[in-house]
């Protein structure tokens, strides 16, 4: 039952998902929920969000999330919400990681990888930065350390400005 109401979901987003090369700024974001179906996402309306892919294998994905931490902790009473998507096929090793790394921001398993279908990662972690209007704004593959979280700085509070 579940592998044919998945089925009729991709369906009815393969206008969505057709962009197969990914996400890309310029981009109206989907709804979360209907790429995540039963997770709980956080309202996202009039934010700025930042959509992060991640695997429980992935080396800088464990660097990463300290960093995602702090800015949740400076910006989330700003106007910032970070989403992580872990993409494991084990939801014992997404629940792992996301113990281990002690996360302060919401988490979702993509069991059946229909957010990773549409954005379509290149790499892991790979992340999204999307406006208050909904629209993607940047797109970042990798983490580089204090380079990412300088140009996730920078990114984040022209994008909370914008809303003022």
């Amino acid at each position: 039952m579940k592998t044919i109401a998945t089925a009729i979901l991709l369906a009815c987003l393969s206008p969505v998902l057709s962009a197969a090369d990914g996400a890309k700024a310029g981009q109206a974001m989907p709804k979360l929920s209907q790429l995540l179906p039963g997770a709980s996402i956080p309202s996202t309306s009039g934010k700025v969000v930042l959509v992060d892919f991640w695997a429980s294998w992935c080396g800088p994905c464990k660097q990463s999330f300290p960093a995602l931490n702090q800015l949740q902790s400076k910006y989330g009473s700003k106007g910032l919400v970070i989403i992580g998507i872990g993409v494991d096929d084990e939801a014992a090793k997404y629940k792992a990681f996301a113990d281990n790394m002690k996360v302060s921001f919401p988490v979702a398993h993509d069991s059946g990888h229909q957010a990773a279908a549409f954005f379509n990662p290149p790499s892991m972690p790979s992340s999204y930065l999307v406006d208050r209007k909904g629209t993607i704004r940047y797109v970042h593959t990798g983490f580089r350390g204090d380079k990412t979280v300088a140009e996730y700085t920078t990114e984040i509070e022209a994008l909370l400005a914008e809303g003022k």
